[in-house]
């Protein structure tokens, strides 16, 4: 089931929990992509939040809401990049997206295998995607105080079996938003101390969000075409037979 739009806009542009969040996951998704220099990147779900630092050296940047969501206009101020989708049917050429994030749209699909095929459609050769979801063994996946706790939360393993089905090849993982999903003064004057914290004992502590940073996995070809051309060289390729020496 899938969030609205304007309950997931609330949350991270006009509470204080909900923009301590967005700072901290951004802050890992950078940290994953320090840059996307002359790159598309594409955003899926309500990933806008952190598309923002691209939006200046990237060739194209586009923010994705499925229909069930809604959408927004978005970045504010600036020429509208956002556009209401199908979940599995992206006004996107096959091929051409260079960094895909996706944030509160994997655990809130109902088909979360169709959506996966279309993130793998879409991604360029050499292309990354970036899956954030909420983690199964953190505090924020059993809290509905925030949209982390809506959807299926996922463990590391389950989400990269997941990737694998699909055909991405999962690479580097991390887990953010260690601070308790709280309101209340004490938490959020503290946030800055429990991510810090939580980095540094991420075995002690489980972080509330999951990234798993995968890339397009393309099989080679099993048909009989390239070994029949090998077994077979075009006859420009054959050598000449030397020619009879002629009798004196």
């Amino acid at each position: 089931m899938h969030l609205d739009v304007q309950d997931l806009r609330n949350f991270y542009y006009r509470s204080q929990l909900g923009r301590a969040a967005q700072a901290a996951v951004r802050k890992e998704v950078l940290s994953f992509w320090p840059e996307a220099h002359g790159q598309t990147v594409a955003g899926y779900g309500f990933a806008v939040p952190f598309l923002r630092p691209y939006l200046e050296d990237a060739r194209r940047v586009i923010g994705l809401m499925p229909g069930p969501q809604g959408v927004i206009a978005w970045p504010q101020g600036l020429p509208n990049v956002s556009v209401l989708c199908e979940e599995t049917m992206w006004p996107l050429e096959t091929g051409h997206v260079d960094k895909l994030l996706v944030v509160h749209g994997l655990e809130t699909s109902e088909n979360p295998g169709a959506l996966l095929e279309e993130c793998w459609r879409v991604l360029g050769p050499g292309g990354s995607a970036l899956f954030i979801v909420p983690n199964r063994a953190g505090l924020w996946s059993r809290s509905d105080r925030t949209p982390f706790g809506f959807g299926r939360p996922y463990s590391q393993s389950q989400l990269e079996s997941q990737l694998k089905l699909h055909n991405f090849l999962p690479l580097r993982h991390a887990t953010t938003l260690y601070q308790p999903p709280s309101e209340r003064r004490i938490w959020r004057k503290t946030s800055m101390f429990w991510e810090t914290l939580g980095v540094k004992m991420s075995v002690v502590l489980s972080g509330g969000v999951l990234l798993v940073e995968a890339t397009k996995r393309v099989h080679a070809s099993s048909g009989p075409g390239l070994r029949e051309t090998v077994r077979k060289p075009l006859e420009a390729l054959k050598p000449k037979p030397k020619p009879e020496a002629k009798p004196i």
